[in-house]
Order: C-alpha cells, then structure tokens, then sequence
C-alpha cells in the first residue's frame, strides 16, 4: 500500500469514528431499536463499506502498474491465434490446422531441406527416396520416390500432413485414405522463396522467420556473384540436368542462378524449364562451357558431333559429383551453394566470352 492509499483510508476511518460520537455511541457499536441509532448503524456500514474498498484498491494498484517480462509478454504474443489455423497449399486447398503438424512426412529433397532449415527437423518422421540432407534425414524411414511411393508406409506413420509435390501421383490416393496433403511446387526462385513462406506458416512459424532466411540466401548469392571475374561475364553456358539429354532453360531456377552470375545460357525459356533436346541443338549452339553430372556422362567424344566443339576440345566441361549435383538440381535453402560451385567451375574451367565469339 502506498503512503497515499494509508492517507486516504485513515481519513475516512478517522470520520466514521466522529459520526459516531456525534450519535452518543462508540465507533464500534450498533443498536437495532431506535430510529436515530439504526440511521447512524447504516450510514456507518456504508462508510466502513467505502473504507474496505479503498483498502481493496490500494493493495491491487501496485501489480496493475507493474510491465510483465519481455520473455513472458513474447510468449504470450506468441501463443495467441495460432491455433485453429489455415494454409493454402498450391492447389488452392485451404488446409486446417487444430495444431502445429508434429508428424510430417517430406516427399520432395527440396521440401526436406526447406523443413529442415526452417528448425522443425525433429517433426520430420519420413522422407522420401532421395531426402538426404541435412544428415538427421537419413536416419529416417524413406518411402519411395515419385513412380513408387510406399503409401501403406505412409499411412502407418499416422502423419498429421504429408508434403508432396504437384506432379506427385499418389495425392488423390492419400485424400481418399483420410491423409491431409499439402503441395507444394519449387520450380523457380520465387517458387522458391513463397515455399518457404508456407511452410513457415505450417509451423505456426513468424513470418519474419522466413523472411530472414531468404535474406540470407539471397544476400549469399549476390556475393558469390560479385566474386566472378569481369572477363568471365557474358560466357554461354549449357547445364545437362540428366540424360536424355535434359538442360537447364533460362526460366529454370537453374537458369536464374546461372543467370545471377553473369552468363547467358544457350536454352532459351520458350521451351520451358527442363526441356529434352536433340544432340544437334547443342553442337549448333556450340556453348563456350558446358556442366553437367559424372555420373550420367558417357564419353562425350562418343555424343554425335559434340568433339566438334570448342568447349569439348578445349576441356571447357565441368563434370559434378554426386553431392555437388544433390545441391545443383534442388530448389531449396541451398541456392547460395548452389552459386559457388557455379562460379567455382567458372573460375577453373571457363574462358572469356569474347575470345570465344573471336574463335567462331
């Protein structure tokens, strides 16, 4: 109680004891009979009343003007309208949620990774075939890849929500079997960035979280743009993104991390992101440097008219591993690396456009 608050209720103690002398009677005493006592009894319980309440008030004020911890007002913040929840997946389908998913099946390596840099690796419970970074993946139960999900695996893991990308072919199946699915397509940059923007939302997660991790990715990758040397800007570039041969066009994400690093790719986006391509559209296009995986090359002396090439000849190739590829080809929170063994290949195995306009 403050010296305020003793002020105020010694006053009104102090004229209750004066009224009732005034009447004849101690300040504690009460007569029922009598008209002049039974006036005197009500005006003092009004007036004891009033005292208690001041009493009352001054023992609450002191908690009611003190802040509550900033870590105490966060959590609360937090905690408020999270739950019941809606997030609209790529199909248009708004999804609800009465909790935060704390069993999720990944079926996409790039929503894997997503997941797993976002912080909600341990919700994780199964992947698919090809999920296998961050290391903690790897542990988990893996459930097939895009022709051959396992989905009596996928139901036995009882999964709050299974994320799946749109050309999954097992997602009508699973919203049939009561499995709520979420789709989910990278397919670009921005593709890129809005995924992680819903898987945030998923997790309850503030979007502030997302916004903070694409910034790093995108900071990252201007960076490694910044280091390519002046001389190798401008050099043509083809990306094999498998056999067949498939590339890499402009309007891929592939596309634009080569693009953020100063080279013009000589697949152009009219015929759409990975497009499969006669051997004769490459020898004619004669790149000045050409990537693609070890692992899916034959001897390109054996390619039908590729050791006419000046990237070919010159050994202008860059040839992938494994790992390397894992990160080239996946629309996920490793764009940045992605960038430096781009630009690493340069470095090593590029030559200056212009001398390669000058050789034609």
């Amino acid at each position: 109680m403050t010296d305020g608050h003793r002020k105020r209720a010694g006053s009104v103690a102090g004229w209750i004891a004066k009224r009732a002398s005034a009447c004849g009677r101690a300040p504690g005493s009460v007569l029922l009979s009598g008209r002049v006592p039974v006036l005197a009894s009500a005006s003092m319980l009004v007036l004891v009343l009033a005292s208690l309440f001041v009493l009352m008030s001054a023992a609450t004020a002191a908690p009611a003007t003190t802040s509550m911890p900033d870590s105490a007002s966060a959590s609360a913040s937090a905690s408020v309208g999270v739950v019941p929840y809606t997030v609209t997946d790529e199909r248009g389908a708004a999804l609800r949620f009465d909790a935060v998913p704390a069993r999720v099946v990944s079926m996409l390596p790039s929503v894997t990774e997503t997941v797993c840099e976002l912080g909600q690796c341990d919700r994780l419970v199964g992947v698919d075939r090809f999920s296998n970074w961050p290391a903690a993946v790897e542990r988990l139960p893996h459930l097939g890849g895009l022709d051959d999900v396992d989905v009596e695996g996928i139901v036995a893991l009882r999964p709050d929500v299974v994320l799946l990308s749109r050309s999954a072919r097992v997602t009508g199946r699973l919203d049939a079997l009561g499995v709520k699915t979420m789709v989910l397509e990278p397919k670009t940059r921005e593709d890129v960035q809005r995924v992680i923007v819903s898987l945030a939302r998923l997790f309850a997660l503030p979007d502030e979280q997302a916004r903070q991790l694409w910034q790093r990715i995108d900071e990252a990758q201007a960076a490694e743009a910044r280091a390519v040397p002046a001389a190798l800007r401008g050099a043509r570039v083809y990306f094999e993104v498998s056999r067949g041969p498939y590339a890499a066009s402009e309007s891929s994400f592939i596309g634009q991390t080569l693009a953020g690093l100063g080279l013009r790719n000589i697949v152009p986006a009219t015929l759409g992101p990975f497009p499969k391509l006669g051997p004769e559209f490459i020898v004619r296009a004669d790149p000045d440097l050409i990537m693609l995986a070890a692992r899916h090359e034959q001897p390109l002396s054996e390619r039908p008219g590729w050791p006419a090439m000046r990237a070919v000849r010159e050994d202008r190739v860059c040839r992938f591993t494994l790992a390397q590829i894992d990160v080239l080809v996946r629309p996920g929170p490793r764009l940045a690396e992605a960038s430096r063994i781009m630009a690493d290949c340069l470095r090593e195995k590029g030559a200056p456009p212009a001398s390669a306009a000058g050789s034609r």
